[in-house]
């Protein structure tokens, strides 16, 4: 069955059927992409990764995407979201995404102080989840994702899930790699991938080497880097035995 004529069937289900509707509203519980007759605003900006495109639903942020073609980006947008109703941003909205998300794009380890709307299957929610408890300047394989949710022969399955993942940075799938160490694919182009990567890299080095130096007072509550990142591991119960978390240095290889 080609996509098409899925559609016409599942526009079709829809509106005959009340369960389908039912379903649709319920979206997150079905399979996450009917967002169906769903408001969603969007702005496109630039990054240094190139333009970036940032949706939002009345959840929260639902799309980052990533590319050197503007139009491109909205292309994606309408094959990603084919029934809801896209309404280009305001100027309130596009000076939100320029200071939040643009910001956080370019210092991940920041956070983004926005909320999500992070829809998929029960599998890739447990992945994203994962995901996002890597910290910024760290790696972690897909077979050690894998093992952490629980599921130690879906390596696959859990590279399929960082590929539809539509949340670039926001939930940072370019953080995972090979078991070799070696970079593979990213949905936004590797070479992003490896930006991405060598720039938390030269951030956790540069906050970890300013708090290597000696001061003439310490403060109780500033606490160094290193142990901030041990907290955060701690936080989201990172086993370190499940995942192979290491700090990179540079990030010039690839798969």
């Amino acid at each position: 069955m080609n996509a098409s004529t899925k559609n016409i069937q599942l526009s079709t289900a829809i509106a005959n059927d009340s369960r389908w509707a039912s379903a649709a509203a319920r979206d997150s519980k079905v399979d996450g992409k009917f967002y169906y007759n769903v408001g969603i605003r969007f702005a496109i900006g630039q990054c240094s990764l190139g333009a970036t495109l940032v949706a939002q639903s009345n959840r929260g942020i639902c799309a980052i995407f990533l590319d050197d073609n503007a139009e491109k980006l909205v292309h994606d947008l309408e094959d990603q979201f084919p029934r809801a109703n896209l309404v280009g941003g305001d100027a309130q909205f596009e000076q939100l995404i320029a200071e939040e998300v643009v910001g956080f794009i370019e210092a991940p380890s920041i956070g983004l102080n926005l909320p999500l709307d992070i829809r998929g299957t029960a599998f890739q929610q447990r992945v994203w989840r994962a995901l996002r408890e890597i910290p910024a300047g760290s790696t972690a394989s897909y077979s050690a994702i894998a093992r952490h949710i629980g599921a130690p022969k879906s390596a696959r399955a859990v590279a399929r899930a960082c590929a539809v993942n539509t949340l670039a940075v926001a939930i940072p799938c370019h953080r995972v790699v090979r078991s070799n160490g070696k970079l593979s694919g990213y949905r936004w182009g590797l070479e992003r991938k490896r930006t991405l990567l060598k720039k938390e890299a030269d951030e956790f080095e540069s906050i970890h080497t300013c708090q290597a130096r000696p001061v003439r007072e310490e403060r109780e509550d500033v606490m160094p880097f290193k142990d901030r990142r041990h907290s955060l591991a701690g936080k989201h119960q990172i086993n370190q035995s499940d995942f192979s978390v290491k700090q990179l240095s540079c990030a010039h290889q690839e798969g």
